[in-house]
């Protein structure tokens, strides 16, 4: 059975470098499909869904849209709105006065979930309907995928900015301290390491959410690495916890939290204040700094991967054919098929909906302060073709004649 009626395209959560190629496959792809009436793109989420916003993207040109796919940050605006039930009953009192029949729904692990409940309402009210999720996240946290859409760009991103931290720290050595998003899942830290080319390139230390962080230890590592170098170079994913699942800096300020109880970590230098003044009281260390990578690492525009690109588009495509074709409902998920080549198949909402993929043990290091090889092999096709790498000289020293 063909549904015959317009669709809806929306973007949840955080924005990335390469949500919008997801948007333009989706509409685009849909177009193609004579039962659907128009293709509307819903401004600010599921918010701009209730409030009836919608753009209609059927009257875009395909040139505009192509240059939008190039663009970072989220087209249609977003949301951080978790629907329930009466929300839902509003976002279907909506659909049902436009002759919605396909709504494809781009973003994280609480997109998928509000997807999963848009499916069970239309289910309840018995509605023909099919609603699609599309991956995105810079966190890499969804389960079941290989890896999401927004990372690699992201991971590139800081990759490139640690390649800059080290040089600038070699020739002014100390102790640099950068944090990095990543509230419960590490893979945006730990993509720092693909800035060690030399033997004593940093990160010389990553700490990640997956592994119980302790200050003594820490101070301990740093000490080590410092007396090795002269100096030491550090990532730290913003979520890192005690052993008993508490955020490091809760322990130590008053911190604020969100609309959904989570603590705030990302608008605020406090976690690298704090690591870096640690630093500077316990080890007399008088050259230490800290950078929290913030917002910056979601929509840059200048670092972006063109294999993150080209898959972002493929999902948005296999979104629409998947409804359309198919006539069914899931998640598209991203499965690696070799070196380096994915397919996209799709999942089970309920199967990745409101859950956490976290980094894998083969990825961490024994003492939990690095990632091991393993990792850097699975990040590296993620990056592009066109990833960046530092040279140092190494034409020998000149005799010395007055000191000898």
């Amino acid at each position: 059975m063909k549904l015959k009626g317009k669709v809806v395209i929306a973007q949840g959560g955080g924005p990335t470098a390469v949500i919008n190629q997801s948007l333009v496959g989706a509409a685009l792809e849909s177009r193609k499909f004579q039962q659907i009436t128009k293709v509307y793109g819903a401004v600010g989420g599921v918010n701009g869904i209730i409030n009836e916003r919608f753009l209609d993207l059927t009257q875009e040109t395909t040139h505009n849209l192509e240059r939008v796919a190039r663009t970072p940050s989220s087209a249609l605006l977003s949301t951080r709105d978790k629907p329930d039930f009466a929300y839902c009953q509003e976002i279907f009192r909506v659909f049902k006065a436009h002759d919605v029949r396909y709504f494809f729904y781009i973003g994280g692990n609480d997109s998928a979930d509000t997807v999963r409940i848009v499916n069970e309402q239309a289910e309840h009210e018995n509605y023909d309907f099919r609603a699609i999720h599309i991956p995105k996240t810079i966190d890499n946290d969804l389960l079941i995928n290989d890896h999401t859409p927004g990372y690699g760009s992201a991971a590139k991103f800081v990759a490139q900015s640690f390649i800059g931290v080290n040089l600038d720290n070699r020739a002014l050595p100390g102790v640099h301290i950068g944090i990095i998003m990543g509230r419960h899942a590490g893979f945006l830290a730990a993509a720092s390491s693909i800035a060690q080319k030399y033997p004593d390139d940093g990160p010389h230390l990553i700490y990640l959410p997956e592994r119980a962080f302790d200050m003594d230890t820490f101070l301990k590592d740093v000490k080590e690495v410092y007396d090795k170098y002269g100096r030491c170079i550090v990532a730290v994913s913003e979520g890192i916890q005690d052993e008993n699942g508490v955020p490091i800096i809760t322990k130590f300020e008053n911190c604020e939290y969100d609309d959904h109880g989570n603590v705030e970590l990302s608008g605020t230098n406090a976690l690298g204040d704090l690591l870096a003044n640690q630093v500077k009281e316990k080890l007399k260390i008088e050259r230490v700094r800290s950078d929290t990578f913030g917002y910056l690492q979601r929509s840059f525009m200048g670092c972006v991967s063109n294999v993150d690109q080209q898959e972002a588009r493929e999902v948005g495509e296999k979104a629409a054919q998947f409804a359309l074709w198919h006539n069914v409902d899931g998640s598209i998920t991203i499965h690696r098929t070799g070196y380096y080549s994915v397919d996209y198949k799709l999942t089970q909402l309920d199967k990745l909906a409101g859950k956490t993929k976290y980094m894998p043990d083969e990825f961490i290091n024994e003492k939990g302060n690095h990632v091991t090889d393993a990792f850097k092999y699975y990040l590296t096709p993620l990056l592009g073709s066109d990833m960046p790498s530092a040279s140092m000289l190494r034409a020998p020293m000149a005799d010395k004649i007055l000191n000898k």
